[in-house]
């Protein structure tokens, strides 16, 4: 059950408007009928509002430009409208996929796996490494990818539905990217010479966009322990900023990864906080998911 944010009326399959993340009922689903923020935003010379209802509008494109923004078009009829909404799941099945091909990697031909799949002080100009390392992990230990996933499966469609699938891929490769660049960073200055791979940085680069966004979350540490999202996070930030600085930390962890993921999240969420409004509740599917290119797809019911 759902409660509209305008009149509080529950609902067993509510509207989610996807250009200011609010719920509501079918009488005040329209954003002419809540207020909606993304109002202001009306600058369609047809006069035709997209208002995420009605699959019959197509997505003409807009705002920024370019060959990049071209290419991670993920509106309907852009190259990538298959993953509209739906580039949480896409990037949990890369992880999932790069942890098999390590093992075949590992199995025929284990001198590679490190060149192919870890970012390293020693070679830090592989490039593909930048990305490969963030959906690789520890193969010795299943429960590194399984604590990535959780953290990307439950608060990746919060951000994702939040910032659209574009923006979310580019905060997951670049958060993923800076971070393990600055983990090696830190080992070439400390002389160390251990490589990182895993998804940690982009998850809590996720993390902290939603610190920022909505602070009063509550989560669940260990699946029991209900605490304020914030709180979390400064956790995060104390180990992290230890580990670096060589104080306590724990073993086999990439704090400046960490870290630096983290900050990243922290700024990025500052950047895009008041677009338009959190929804208040944790959902299943984020909202609307992906469809073909030729439409987007069904909404999903709530948790």
């Amino acid at each position: 059950m759902a409660t509209c944010d305008v009149c509080g009326r529950s609902e067993n399959m509510p509207y989610h408007c996807r250009h200011c993340g609010g719920t509501f009922c079918g009488e005040h689903r329209l954003p002419e009928s809540h207020d909606c923020p993304g109002l202001d935003n009306w600058n369609d010379p047809e006069g035709v509002f997209d208002s995420g209802f009605d699959d019959s509008v197509n997505n003409r494109g807009g705002g920024s430009s370019g060959w990049l923004s071209g290419l991670l078009d993920t509106g309907t009829g852009g190259p990538l409208g298959y993953f509209r909404g739906n580039m949480t799941f896409v990037f949990l099945g890369l992880m999932f996929i790069t942890y098999a091909l390590q093992w075949v990697v590992l199995l025929t031909a284990p001198s590679y796996h490190n060149a192919l799949f870890v970012i390293s002080p020693e070679h830090p100009l592989y490039v593909w490494t930048w990305f490969t390392s963030i959906f690789a992990h520890s193969p010795t230990s299943i429960t590194h990818i399984l604590f990535n996933a959780i953290v990307i499966y439950f608060f990746g469609r919060i951000v994702e539905s939040y910032i659209g699938s574009r923006n979310f891929t580019l905060l997951f490769l670049g958060s993923g990217a800076l971070a393990g660049l600055g983990q090696i960073g830190i080992q070439m200055l400390q002389g160390g010479s251990t490589g990182a791979l895993g998804a940690s940085g982009a998850a809590l680069a996720i993390l902290g966009v939603l610190t920022v966004l909505n602070p009063s979350l509550r989560v669940y540490l260990y699946f029991f322990i209900p605490v304020p999202i914030w709180l979390l996070t400064i956790g995060y930030v104390v180990i992290s900023v230890s580990g670096v600085i060589g104080g306590p930390a724990i073993g086999g962890v990439a704090n400046a990864a960490h870290l630096v993921g983290l900050l990243v999240g922290l700024a990025y969420g500052q950047r895009v906080k008041g677009r338009k409004r959190m929804p208040n509740q944790l959902q299943f599917g984020g909202g609307r998911g992906g469809g073909g290119m030729g439409g987007p797809g069904r909404g999903r019911g709530p948790f």
